[in-house]
């Protein structure tokens, strides 16, 4: 039996739900008197919290929704000269035209959505003509190109149906999960360290000490959390996962629970992946039916339920106790960090894990096959595969999985199949926060020591490409335009600093910067990276800084002479 949540609890799932029941589209002030009612939530909290998420309107919206993405991703693929199309006020009038940061159809650029439904903005006549017949302009989610090379988390991938729970386990699935169930907690932890997985989300920590840590807590109460808000422009591997594996990640989820002591788990999930969302649904009531959710699984005494909440359009949630603090529904803004989330004060006051989907994809088949199985895929320190979201000028898009050490050029040539129109320029790595990679870096293997003697990282794994038509201030004025939209307002240092830096690469790009402002954009990329709250505006600069100092010729070209 599914077991479902008050909604006073998970407030955002409850504003999605009354605002889908609007015919206009938006949260009325009529309606949110009673939620406040029903919930016993302030009137004032659900105001700060509705006008804190770009999917969430408090003015009625036309009949047709038009979300236009403007990443990095769709702005390489020309959307610039769409975006312009839906300016037009006639437009305006017949359509509500939203501006989206991103929505995770990287591969598929430049795109949009029409009413949930994803479409390519080539289509702009056909999108404005008739909204309600699309079909020409129809992206088919989960449709990605895949390659890999010893693959792990997308092996079997294209061979089984992501809505079938049998197909799964015909492939193994769930193997890892009973084979946990057998062991004691502390031993499925001690698999985990002794493989030394390193999260897959970004910061690279170690996951096996993290759950150590939430199973030590004293609490009774412990949650863990799927991390599957992946916001990073050019990033879409966590969605080609839940899209065509849906139930590699609630094992994955499950696997955690029991060894940390949690008897629930949550699954915070962008709002734009719908596809994502139907399959994970779909996946959880399966399991539930299959037994592997609910009470007393496989006739043990652990008990677990899963439940997912609907994002509404924040970057800023991916980081975990922004996060955290949106599933409590509030403002996706960080907190103060010690303690951390594993520790203690996570979800509603109680310790919580919080991992991203790549990372929970590996962990069945760590338990399945062994620590010393995983050790052996990948190079010392970066064991195991690494997920690639490639884009930009080169001649193939799509998801890439490779053991950790293979070099970057052979990313590009092997996989990408080179450049696109001209050599390359540099590449952006581990999304718009990530680094900056020049072509005398392009040799190094992609893992964490290698990486890190350059100063870089696999990041979100985002690699974009750029050859050497580009304009690479133009770029970066994108990025920085992200980052100004995206940063959530709570610290000085990165509300005014991105709006600054947004503003000093406009001036540049108009032919008015001076010799004197590139020293002060690099001073407020400094202060931004060691002053700012939290991850965003700490590395909403990363990009920037170093076009400072490893491409500055490139600067040079828009100084005033």
């Amino acid at each position: 039996m599914r077991k479902k949540t008050g909604s006073s609890r998970l407030l955002l799932n409850f504003l999605h739900e009354v605002q889908n029941q609007s015919p206009e589209k938006y949260l009325k002030h009529e309606d949110l008197l009673k939620v406040s009612k029903a919930t016993g939530i302030p009137l004032w909290r659900l105001y700060s919290t509705a006008s804190f998420y770009s999917m969430f309107s408090l003015k009625p919206r036309k009949k047709h929704i038009v979300r236009i993405c403007s990443s990095l991703a769709c702005y390489l693929e020309g959307s610039e000269k769409y975006i312009n199309i839906f300016k037009n006020p006639e437009c305006y009038d017949k359509y509500t035209i939203e501006e989206s940061s991103c929505l995770g159809l990287c591969a598929q650029a430049p795109s949009a959505m029409v009413d949930e439904i994803p479409v390519s903005l080539r289509d702009v006549e056909g999108i404005l003509r008739n909204p309600e017949k699309i079909k020409k302009g129809f992206l088919k989610q989960g449709s990605e190109n895949f390659k890999s090379f010893n693959p792990v988390i997308m092996k079997n991938i294209q061979e089984i149906n992501p809505e079938s729970i049998e197909d799964y386990i015909k492939i193994g699935g769930y193997e890892g999960f009973k084979k946990a169930v057998k062991m004691l907690p502390e031993n499925v932890i001690d698999i985990i360290k002794n493989s030394e997985l390193k999260g897959r989300g970004g910061a690279g920590f170690p996951t096996g000490l993290k759950w150590e840590t939430a199973k030590r807590a004293k609490d009774k109460i412990k949650y863990i959390i799927c991390n599957a808000d992946e916001g990073e422009p050019g990033t879409f591997k966590d969605r080609a996962i839940m899209e065509n594996n849906p139930h590699l990640v609630i094992e994955g989820l499950l696997i955690g629970g029991y060894a940390i002591g949690a008897k629930r788990g949550f699954i915070y999930l962008r709002g734009e992946y719908s596809l994502s969302h139907n399959r994970l649904s779909k996946a959880i009531d399966s399991a539930y039916e299959k037994g592997f959710l609910g009470r007393n699984i496989l006739g043990t005494d652990f008990s677990f339920d899963i439940e997912i909440i609907t994002g509404a359009g924040s970057y800023i949630c991916g980081e975990e106790t922004a996060l955290i603090e949106s599933i409590e529904g509030k403002r996706g803004q960080a907190r103060n960090r010690p303690p951390f989330p594993p520790e203690c004060c996570g979800l509603w006051g109680k310790p919580t894990v919080v991992n991203n989907v790549e990372t929970l994809a590996n962990i069945p088949f760590i338990v399945k096959n062994s620590a010393n199985w995983f050790k052996q895929i990948g190079v010392d320190g970066s064991y195991g595969t690494k997920l690639f979201s490639i884009i930009g000028d080169v001649n193939w898009k799509g998801v890439v999985e490779h053991p950790f050490g293979l070099p970057l050029s052979e990313v590009i040539d092997k996989f990408a199949e080179g450049v696109k129109g001209d050599r390359l320029k540099c590449i952006i790595l581990g999304g718009v926060s990530g680094s900056l990679i020049i072509p005398e870096e392009i040799q190094t293997p992609v893992d964490f020591k290698s990486l890190a003697k350059i100063g870089a990282g696999p990041g979100s794994g985002s690699i974009i490409v750029l050859n050497s038509s580009r304009n690479l201030i133009k770029v970066l004025k994108n990025i920085a335009y992200f980052f100004r939209h995206e940063s959530c307002g709570r610290c000085v240092t990165c509300r005014i600093g991105t709006h600054q830096i947004y503003n000093i690469i406009d001036k540049f790009l108009s032919g008015n910067g001076t010799h004197e402002e590139l020293k002060i954009l690099e001073n407020l990329c400094l202060t931004m990276s060691s002053a700012s709250f939290c991850g965003l505006g700490q590395t909403a600069p990363n990009i920037i800084y170093q076009s400072l100092r490893k491409m500055r010729n490139e600067w040079e070209k828009f100084i005033r002479r």
